[in-house]
């Protein structure tokens, strides 16, 4: 089901639907401040595995958490003093963070399963930062991208044909023009850009 939710204005009665569906199991496709993500929530474990099985990827690859901000950061992943300074600096906006995964025992056990490190999206995009607050707790996300040919999907219709049989809602915030998030490890003592994206990097490198 396509839902059209303002991309500046979410409107609260959608963006509460939209949370449910992921409390249920649900799997959506969303924008954020690059690209559109597919994404279900981080406690849902057959909603994670449907979505390894949309991207056809193996469990042992990451996908992202998507946070609204850094508060409860460190119930995901380790973070050192000078990780975290990077991260403040840079969030919210198009990068994502590889960092030490921590534990995660409340989680289903394919997030953590033989997991070393995880990855931590903040977007600046208002649409997600109003899913995840009204969900309570991180959505796992992919890019959308053509399984066949890896082509960055963006236009919302046509996410709609790729995916509609698979996916319980995808959200209509309009065309996104863009390159996917910058990656930037923090595992070790220096930063690592490991894809230039979207995103300013002159404060990182």
């Amino acid at each position: 089901m396509l839902i059209p939710i303002h991309p500046v204005d979410p409107e609260p009665r959608l963006i509460r639907r939209v949370a449910e569906t992921l409390r249920a199991g649900g799997i959506i496709v969303y924008p954020t401040d690059t690209v559109y993500g597919i994404g279900c929530s981080i406690e849902q474990k057959d909603a994670i595995e449907q979505v390894y099985l949309i991207k056809r990827q193996r469990n042992s690859k990451p996908f992202s958490f998507v946070c609204s901000d850094l508060t409860h950061i460190s119930t995901y992943a380790h973070v050192s003093n000078p990780a975290f300074k990077i991260m403040k600096r840079l969030v919210p906006g198009p990068y994502t963070f590889i960092l030490p995964a921590a534990r995660m025992r409340q989680l289903p056990r394919i997030l953590i399963s033989k997991r070393k490190t995880v990855g931590i999206r903040v977007p600046e995009h208002n649409i997600t930062q109003a899913i995840v607050k009204e969900l309570g707790h991180p959505i796992l996300s992919t890019s959308a991208t053509h399984p066949e040919t890896g082509e960055q999907l963006n236009d919302p219709l046509l996410i709609r044909e790729q995916f509609g049989n698979q996916v319980r809602l995808v959200i209509d915030g309009g065309l996104l023009i863009s390159e996917p998030s910058s990656v930037i490890d923090l595992t070790g003592d220096q930063p690592v850009v490991v894809r230039k994206g979207a995103g300013d990097l002159s404060t990182v490198l």
